[in-house]
């Protein structure tokens, strides 16, 4: 984003010394910009052009999956998960209303709305809330004014052998001078998947309805406002690695934006937003007559929020100062039947009416030392503020623990980067806090069947607090590149589940009772190296290794780290036609964690193969795509699939996609 702002700004200070005589029309700028930042961030990759949002984001070094079926994965960044980064839809907070984390943000967009995805390690991601592990900020499609009146769209169709899975997708959009309207629809539709043994995985369909539509009018010569909205809806959702599934899962995100440009002085561009979502999520086990004991997890989270920030520009500093507020309710409830589902027998909050509100302020800069050599350096400052409604569920276990709670969380952060030649060098560091998360603070027996315990927040939990050292080096030349990236993180009061001594287990399949409490200290080490070479012209080569190791204070094992995994690839390109083919792996993860449910998980490599040819028809530009995930039909499971659910064997799969 940064980056795009800056080219904004260089290109309008070139129209305003050419065109003197006639007013600033910034329409033309803010197009041309656009155009650039769609082309290098498609929301698709080399193998595949129809992805879910999980699968671009996976493609990412940072970004890791714990899988508990074939939906709604759970991102890991920097090999951590949801409550330790901030993952937002244009700086929108939205949070999740599923106690078992069966509903991460990127699961209520489709790659058609989204333009690019914003992926910020540790502190430098502190500007859209306190975060641990970074940001991830989803950028929606938004088409720009236009000087004559434009219409444009896609369409794109395909299916996937193995689980039967067609989908359609459009994007609609019209142009002009002073209006902007677009919109976009997405549905999926999955049956079961087989695994590489050709068994079929039971509970592992689901079906997706996405739709968004925006708005944006031109107020003036260098201002706007926009509304847009996303509506999206998942049903009959399996999940094979939990005792229960997804009946219906509803979200609404809504929002209103101005946007200001200026002409003189250090001010450049100023964005205000207003937003809302609501989200509503049921989790139940109807399909699952195997069951003892039945159990309905319906959960609502209804967010509104401000964000206003500002670019300013001076000479060589350029800074961006952000202020971020949300109010945020979460509940979640447990209602337990006996086989005769005209009877309850148990009612309780896992989230009893949590309450979160936030404000934080941040100051992002960035100064050009000279022509070779940045340093960015920035900050920000929260407070967090929980009430729970019940919190006498809180003091089953914790008497007297409080029912409101009010923290501080500074972060800090500097680097420096230096281009020499063909070599580039960056060095950084961050200090950060964050407060525990709603299931951390507040849960009341949220069930864990990946560990078959039952866990119990603590509102007295201690803030977490981040020391964070990165490094990066390359080299790049016209045919060859290679860079390598490093992190480690000190985390002071690690909070994580340990087993209580009071308390019986609620859930029938639980074996015990865990609490959230607060280790010494974790440490985290994350690196990855990345290289490319252009063979021929026509041929090209990628690869990447990436290692991963995270302990407790102990020295234990911290669980979902991954181990060394690798993926290399080449990617030919004739004209109209390319093939492209992958070859994806991770090592045997020795460093697993027993007490956290985690076994031995065996080495596994896969192949992927595609193909696609661009043809014009009828004057529109078409891209016919084919290819086979998992080519050689392996059974296998990674050390982040929940319970070793195999993934999914062989899957033969094609998409169209045509432009106009």
């Amino acid at each position: 984003m940064r980056f795009s702002i800056a080219v904004f700004l260089l290109a309008t200070l070139k129209i305003m010394g050419q065109e003197q005589e006639t007013p600033l029309d910034s329409v033309q700028e803010l197009k041309e910009v656009q155009v650039t930042a769609t082309l290098k961030k498609k929301i698709e990759t080399a193998m595949k052009m129809n992805v879910s949002v999980d699968e671009f984001l996976a493609s990412s070094d940072n970004i890791s999956f714990i899988k508990r079926g074939a939906y709604a994965w759970e991102p890991l960044l920097n090999n951590m998960g949801m409550e330790r980064s901030t993952i937002t839809i244009d700086g929108m907070h939205i949070f999740g209303a599923c106690t078992d984390k069966m509903d991460p943000i990127t699961s209520y967009v489709e790659s058609n709305n989204l333009a690019a995805v914003d992926i910020t390690s540790g502190q430098q991601g502190s500007s859209n809330g306190a975060t641990i592990a970074g940001s991830v900020d989803l950028k929606r499609k938004s088409t720009p004014f236009s000087m004559q009146p434009n219409w444009a769209g896609t369409y794109q169709t395909g299916f996937e052998l193995n689980n039967e899975q067609f989908y359609n997708q459009g994007n609609m959009a019209y142009s002009s001078r002073n209006f902007v309207a677009e919109g976009s629809i997405s549905y999926r539709k999955a049956e079961n998947y087989t695994d590489g043994n050709d068994e079929v995985v039971d509970h592992s369909q689901y079906q997706k309805f996405n739709t968004s539509v925006g708005l944006a009018y031109k107020t003036g010569d260098l201002s706007s406002v926009r509304v847009d909205a996303i509506f999206d809806v998942a049903k009959d959702v399996g999940y094979p690695a939990l005792p229960m599934d997804l009946w219906l899962s509803r979200a609404l995100i809504a929002s209103a934006t101005y946007k200001q440009f200026f002409e003189d002085g250090i001010a450049k561009v100023w964005d205000a937003k207003v937003y809302y979502n609501a989200i509503e999520h049921y989790m139940d086990d109807t399909t699952r007559p195997e069951n003892l004991v039945h159990m309905d997890m319906p959960g609502w989270s209804t967010t509104y929020g401000l964000l206003s920030k500002i670019h300013l520009q001076k000479n060589r500093l350029s800074s961006e100062v952000q202020l971020n507020a949300y109010d945020n309710l979460s509940i979640a409830e447990m209602r337990m039947y006996p086989q005769d589902r005209s009877e309850r027998t148990m009612f309780a909050y896992s989230w009893p009416w949590v309450t979160t509100q936030y404000a934080g302020l941040s100051v992002n800069n960035s100064l050009e030392v000279s022509e070779q050599s940045v340093v960015d350096f920035g900050g920000s400052l929260g407070v967090n503020y929980n009430h729970s409604k019940y919190v006498d569920f809180n003091w089953i276990f914790y008497p007297g623990a409080s029912q409101e709670k009010t923290r501080w969380l500074p972060s800090l952060y500097a680097g420096y980067k230096h281009k020499l030649e063909q070599f580039d060098f960056s060095i950084g560091a961050g200090y950060g806090h964050r407060a525990p998360s709603v299931s951390e603070g507040y849960g009341y027996y949220i069930y864990n069947s990946f560990d078959r315990y039952d866990y119990i927040g603590n509102p007295d939990l201690k803030n977490e607090v981040s020391y964070e050292l990165n490094a990066s080096a390359g080299f790049r030349s016209e045919k060859f590149s290679l860079g390598a990236n490093v992190n480690y993180f000190y985390i002071q009061d690690y909070i994580i589940g340990r087993i209580l001594s009071l308390g019986s287990p609620m859930n029938y399949q639980s074996v015990g009772v865990k609490g959230y409490t607060s280790l010494d200290y974790a440490t985290l080490f994350n690196f990855s190296l990345h290289s490319s070479y252009a063979i021929t012209s026509d041929l090209h080569w990628k690869g990447t290794l990436a290692y991963a190791r995270g302990m407790d204070n102990d020295k234990g094992n911290l669980p979902f780290i991954r181990p060394l995994s690798y993926q290399t690839s080449l990617h030919f390109q004739n004209g109209a036609l390319g093939i492209q083919t992958t070859l994806n792996g991770d090592f045997e993860q020795e460093h697993y964690s027993p007490e956290y449910g985690e076994d031995l998980t065996p080495a596994y490599t896969i192949l992927n193969l595609s193909a696609d040819y661009s043809f014009t028809l009828n004057t529109y530009k078409t891209v016919l795509q084919v290819g086979a995930e998992n080519v050689l039909n392996q059974y296998y499971s990674t050390y982040a699939d929940w319970g070793n659910i195999p993934r999914m064997g062989r899957n033969f799969f094609t998409s169209l996609q045509i432009n106009f």
